[in-house]
């Protein structure tokens, strides 16, 4: 058995973690912690939750892997203080998904905590950066918007099957869950209820990455709040390039993900919410209409959008079955 540590263990990533950890046959759950020195930790909240200890660096150092499920500006340096103590890092945070300084400093309005890391941490999208993950000793876990439209949008656009020059829409639509744990005015229960709508219309903070990643500069992204828990749904809208369409899109979706465990493409039919919730799957499907191809691609935005990646992640990191605990 290996063990693992989650720090910044009492949001819904961490306890995510902790309930696939449970399971897994190969990794072992070694603490739940604060990310803060000094913090007291917490009791669980009820029968069943996670107890969340203070932190304590000497367990962590006896850690095969570290999950960092920590804001952005604190998990870099964290990240720092654990690779130096020998266990391997996976960050669910956005710190090392950009990999350049200035741009992480345009977007996210603050210096880079740890720029010297920036070079080694490959962007975890684990189907499509394998060996570079198996390889790393730290791990960019990616954003659970840019999951979604990446793993239908990035391989069509590195096969050149669709047109870059013109401008490719994103209209994704997320559950609560995915603002995090702690209540705000927009995500209480009395004002998401029976609600829907758009947020960062004017640009959000995940449309870069999404951007850099893709490799389309021209991409609109706009998300929605979903009056749901969890789960992504992202409808992208791209046109093909001379002599693409949605079949020859679908067949090389559906030849680049053959034998993939978790990526699913649909011959007919589309994703839903309800397919994909609590699992490690993304479902793609692709439609013509007129002049444009529609992309659709469902996920848990807890799932393959954060804990669940993160783990198969660490799982190919320390040489396990890469869906182990994920099945």
């Amino acid at each position: 058995m290996k063990s693992v540590a989650i720090l910044g263990a009492s949001g819904y990533t961490g306890r995510e973690l902790a309930r696939l950890l449970a399971r897994h046959p190969s990794l072992r759950l070694a603490g739940a912690f604060s990310a803060r020195e000094g913090d007291p930790g917490t009791a669980p909240e009820l029968p069943g939750d996670l107890a969340v200890e203070p932190l304590d660096w000497k367990r962590i150092a006896a850690c095969d892997g570290v999950f960092l499920c920590t804001p952005h500006a604190a998990s870099a340096a964290l990240a720092r203080q654990v690779l130096a103590l020998g266990p391997q890092v996976v960050d669910l945070s956005a710190d090392f998904r950009l990999p350049e300084a200035a741009l992480y400093e345009r977007v996210y309005e603050h210096r880079h905590p740890a720029p010297e890391l920036l070079s080694e941490a490959p962007y975890g999208l684990t189907e499509l950066a394998r060996a570079a993950v198996r390889a790393a000793r730290l791990v960019a876990n990616p954003g659970c918007y840019p999951t979604a439209t990446l793993l239908a949008l990035k391989p069509l656009v590195e096969a050149g099957l669709v047109d870059t020059s013109r401008t490719i829409v994103v209209d994704a639509k997320s559950g609560v869950s995915g603002a995090g744990k702690n209540p705000s005015a927009r995500t209480h229960f009395g004002a998401s209820h029976e609600n829907f709508l758009a947020y960062g219309v004017d640009g959000h903070r995940h449309a870069p990455e999404i951007r850099l990643h893709a490799g389309a500069p021209e991409l609109v992204f706009v998300p929605h709040l979903l009056p749901v828990f969890r789960g992504i749904l992202a409808t992208i809208y791209v046109h093909p390039c001379p002599g693409a369409d949605a079949a020859s899109l679908r067949a090389c979706l559906a030849e680049r993900y053959a034998g993939e465990r978790f990526v699913r493409v649909f011959d007919r039919g589309q994703p839903e919410l309800n397919r994909v919730q609590a699992t490690n799957e993304c479902h793609v499907a692709l439609a013509q209409q007129g002049p444009v191809v529609v992309l659709t691609s469902a996920i848990d935005n807890l799932g393959k959008g954060a804990s669940g990646q993160a783990l198969q992640n660490m799982n190919l990191m320390l040489g396990l079955d890469e869906a182990a605990g994920l099945s």
